[in-house]
């Protein structure tokens, strides 16, 4: 993936490479000296910067690198990895929330269907437990219509779907496009990143606007 020219960078503190701004996770000291995972990179004071890896994190915290970076004794809790995970999953759903409230979702099998066959859905997500036979037809209906649509989000429960777009039973939905969908894309980014997709998957992931098949 290139890097747009003047996109800020950062060094994570655990393998000292420079990467770019987006592939990272800012922490921040907390009031109680507890340090605290800055995703929206908005909360003050100083902060240090981990490549975006559950593995990274969980070797800061493990080796001191928080307190090392601050220069004072600050305290990382043992499940900041898991912590992080996920509030990166909850960044994700408010989005598809948000997203879902801007109009730019589609669910509902009827809908689904005809939305697709009107070329209106850019992206589509399933959930983790969808069965391939009900996947299948919908992912060869986007690329009939979308040719260059990225792959399928399959990151997300039912229950993770439904709850986001306030209707039981989500099992598949679809994305026309838009501000929201853009950003939540983006977090979907992170969330593979941080989990460590397969490589192959990653790669389209990235090339393809943010979405990912797990």
């Amino acid at each position: 993936m290139e890097i747009a020219a003047g996109a800020p960078e950062r060094r994570c503190a655990v393998t000292r490479a420079v990467l770019p701004a987006g592939e990272l996770i800012r922490f921040v000291a907390g009031p109680d000296g507890a340090i605290v995972p800055d995703l929206a990179r908005k909360l003050p004071g100083r902060g240090v910067w981990v490549t975006c890896s559950r593995d990274r994190i969980d070797e800061a915290a493990a080796k001191g690198v928080f307190s090392r970076s601050l220069k004072a004794a600050v305290s990382a809790p043992a499940d900041l990895g898991a912590s992080v995970e996920a509030l990166l999953r909850r960044r994700c759903l408010d989005y598809l929330s948000l997203a879902n409230k801007a109009g730019e979702v589609v669910a509902g099998a009827y809908k689904l269907e005809t939305a697709l066959g009107k070329g209106q859905i850019r992206a589509l997500l399933h959930a983790r437990e969808a069965a391939e036979n009900g996947r299948q037809p919908l992912d060869r209906r986007l690329r009939a219509t979308a040719p260059d649509a990225p792959a399928p989000i399959g990151l997300f429960t039912s229950a993770e779907l439904s709850l986001a777009l306030g209707r039981s039973n989500v099992v598949h939905a679809g994305l026309k496009g838009g501000g929201m969908s853009r950003k939540l894309l983006s977090e979907v980014r992170r969330l593979g990143l941080y989990i460590g997709l397969e490589a192959a998957a990653l790669a389209h992931f990235l090339d393809n606007g943010g979405t990912v098949s797990e």
